[in-house]
């Protein structure tokens, strides 16, 4: 592994910097820093795609949704849906978890790890069991027992369902990963990124790394044009299709295992770092070929001169 203040862990001409949020491009008080501001703004200027790619849903995309230049698209949900940040963020494409899969799920958590909680993030909004802990209070959540928030004819039940979360209160956070992923994984994508033992489910084959997959084959970008960031377990799956890619200096052991570099921790403004380098490689390398170009050029000039006196 190579670190970012390694030229041979950059990219000659990345096109697209895809980059996770908390734990990543955010401080750990959920700010982004004015040197991350800069870098993100600079790296658009260069021609380079900046796609946020996370698990927040798209109603909590205001921490970055003043610093979209370009595009403004972004991966949220873990893959589940892809938004518009200029357009408030409206989902424009949605990889749905369907409520039957996501019943089975439910009834297999329940008899793998009795005592399990359930959410329903759907593409409006958020529904819980009552014993499931609200991290985040929202007003319009609707609270009953995951059969019924699942239910066709249930609240919510118009809007596509985008995530089930898997709460815990007594399993380690990993532990309840692995057991999930046994007990669940043929109906469905099992990841994590927080500190407790909460479970991000999502259809099967839905991840970061497959929606980003797909929006790069839209552009034309390979994965090799592609630098990736992330800290947590649900960014593994991208750092490992990405050309290169970075772990920050707080991410989770198998993030660090998945990660072809790693960089200093995101309070440190570990992205703006490795951004800065790219950029600053890209203008050196520009300026030496133009240096080489300008040698040809002068070199052609003084041959055709001494042909002329002969």
């Amino acid at each position: 592994m190579t670190s970012a203040t390694d030229p041979r862990a950059l990219p000659a001409a990345p096109r697209l910097i895809a980059t996770d949020l908390d734990g990543t491009l955010l401080r750990d008080d959920k700010s982004v820093s004015d040197r991350t501001i800069a870098a993100l703004a600079a790296a658009e200027e260069a021609g380079i795609e900046v796609f946020f790619v996370t698990g927040r849903p798209a109603r909590w995309m205001d921490v970055v949704s003043d610093h979209v230049h370009g595009h403004g698209l972004a991966i949220c949900a873990n893959g589940a849906a892809v938004v518009d940040l200029h357009a408030g963020g409206k989902v424009i494409e949605v990889r749905p978890l369907e409520r039957d899969t996501a019943l089975d799920v439910v009834r297999t958590l329940r008899d793998a790890a009795p005592g399990t909680s359930f959410a329903v993030e759907t593409t409006t909004g958020i529904h819980y069991e009552p014993d499931y802990p609200p991290f985040h209070v929202d007003p319009g959540a609707t609270v009953a027992v995951a059969e019924k928030l699942l239910r066709e004819e249930g609240p919510g039940s118009a809007a596509p369902v985008i995530k089930l979360l898997a709460h815990h209160p007594e399993l380690t956070p990993d532990g309840f990963l692995a057991l999930a992923r046994t007990a669940a994984g043929e109906f469905a994508s099992f990841t994590r990124s927080s500190q407790t033992a909460l479970l991000e489910i999502s259809g099967l084959g839905v991840s970061k790394a497959s929606t980003l997959a797909l929006c790069c084959a839209e552009r034309g970008i390979s994965a090799d044009e592609v630098v990736a960031f992330g800290d947590m377990p649900n960014d593994v799956e991208m750092l490992t299709w990405a050309g290169t890619s970075y772990a920050m200096g707080n991410a989770h052991p198998d993030v660090i295992a998945a990660a072809s570099g790693r960089t200093v921790a995101n309070n440190e403004d570990g992205v703006a770092v490795v951004i800065e380098q790219i950029l600053a490689r890209r203008l050196e390398h520009d300026e030496h070929s133009k240096g080489y170009e300008g040698y040809e050029g002068n070199e052609g000039n003084e041959h055709s001169k001494g042909n002329d006196s002969r």
